[in-house]
């Protein structure tokens, strides 16, 4: 009996065989952004492939893993964002902005504990090149970093004598600089931080080693989720603003940026209905990665929605961890999800 498969079986039984068939024709597959109705407890297991993690174009196929399924980690949260992965202590730790907690989940025995109570309201948090976490705070409406001795140094609170709205999220450059995004939704009202007035435009920021911040761009109603291109060559911005809900990116100039372009407007696949992203991250060949109704959408460095996996909940953000960065972790609502992917993070989150 002869076991050679043509690539279309191959693809039959990888993806379905309508799936597959549109593909073979080079014809966009029919998707709907529903996810497949399963048992998140994992008591009933799901069958290999995943029908969660969805090719929107071929060229997503070399990230897939046909044999590993999307894993509800942990749930009961309100607003699940900003989750950072901690290499050195194995675990990912993550906001729920109006419990006014950070929760950790240990991935040696896959507990869950609060992690930093009261967190200032938390959102976007991340580590630096010394394992020292940052955090976006709505509610002191600053960035802080946590220091090995427990003391909390202020990052940013204040431009140009004015404060800052409510940060949200924040990457690490080599140079030991911090770049955040501040749109004002943690002062819009007294759920995930304190109802204040808006005393500076919403912005994106950079602090140098010295402490000094500077203004980079101001070409935003919303800045939200903010990732560096794997060469740091390039910035790019998710705008959920009411007058923008697009990917922005500019060119990366030393310490300034160049060349504002808008790289995609999403919409929710399979139908005509808008979609934005939140946060988001690069992977090592430069694709987006970032959550964005039904879950997560994934984008080409020129801007093609080529993936998506869907969630049973919105997704706000998104990181890369595991001890070889290719386990994607995903803060969707009220849980925690995970799924490996046949790629690693660009960098540290």
């Amino acid at each position: 009996m002869s076991l050679a498969f043509s690539r279309r079986d191959w693809l039959r039984a990888a993806l379905g065989s309508a799936t597959a068939t549109a593909f073979a024709q080079n014809q966009t597959p029919a998707i709907s952004p529903v996810p497949t109705p399963r048992d998140w407890t994992g008591v009933q297991p799901i069958q290999y492939p995943d029908p969660d993690i969805v090719a929107l174009d071929p060229r997503f196929r070399k990230y897939m893993i046909g044999n590993t399924s999307i894993k509800r980690l942990h749930t009961g949260t309100q607003w699940a964002e900003g989750p950072a992965w901690n290499g050195v202590g194995r675990y990912m730790v993550w906001s729920d902005i109006p419990n006014n907690v950070q929760l950790r989940w240990i991935a040696d025995d896959n507990r869950v504990t609060v992690f930093r109570n009261p967190a200032g309201f938390s959102n976007g948090n991340t580590f630096d090149y010394e394992g020292r976490q940052l955090s976006c705070e709505h509610g002191g409406r600053r960035v802080v970093r946590y220091e090995p001795n427990g003391d909390v140094t202020v990052i940013a609170e204040r431009f140009e004598g004015k404060r800052l709205n409510s940060p949200n999220d924040i990457v690490v450059h080599p140079d030991g600089s911090i770049w955040f995004t501040d749109p004002p939704y943690g002062i819009n009202g007294d759920y995930e931080g304190f109802k204040a007035e808006k005393e500076l435009h919403e912005a994106v920021y950079r602090v140098d080693k010295t402490g000094r911040i500077t203004k980079l761009s101001d070409a935003v109603s919303g800045p939200n989720g903010i990732c560096f291109s794997p060469d740091y060559n390039r910035l790019y911005v998710a705008d959920t603003g009411a007058q923008g809900r697009d990917l922005k990116v500019w060119d990366i100039d030393g310490t300034t940026l160049r060349n504002p372009k808008q790289l995609a407007k999403l919409e929710i696949p399979g139908t005509n209905a808008p979609a934005a992203f939140d946060g988001i991250r690069c992977d090592v060949d430069g694709n987006i990665w970032g959550g964005a109704r039904p879950g997560v959408q994934i984008l080409t460095p020129t801007g093609e929605r080529i993936g998506m996996i869907r969630l049973p909940e919105n997704c706000a953000n998104v990181c890369f961890g595991g001890t070889r960065r290719n386990r994607l972790f995903m803060t969707a609502s009220q849980s925690l999800y995970s799924v490996y992917v046949q790629t690693r993070g660009a960098h540290i989150c």
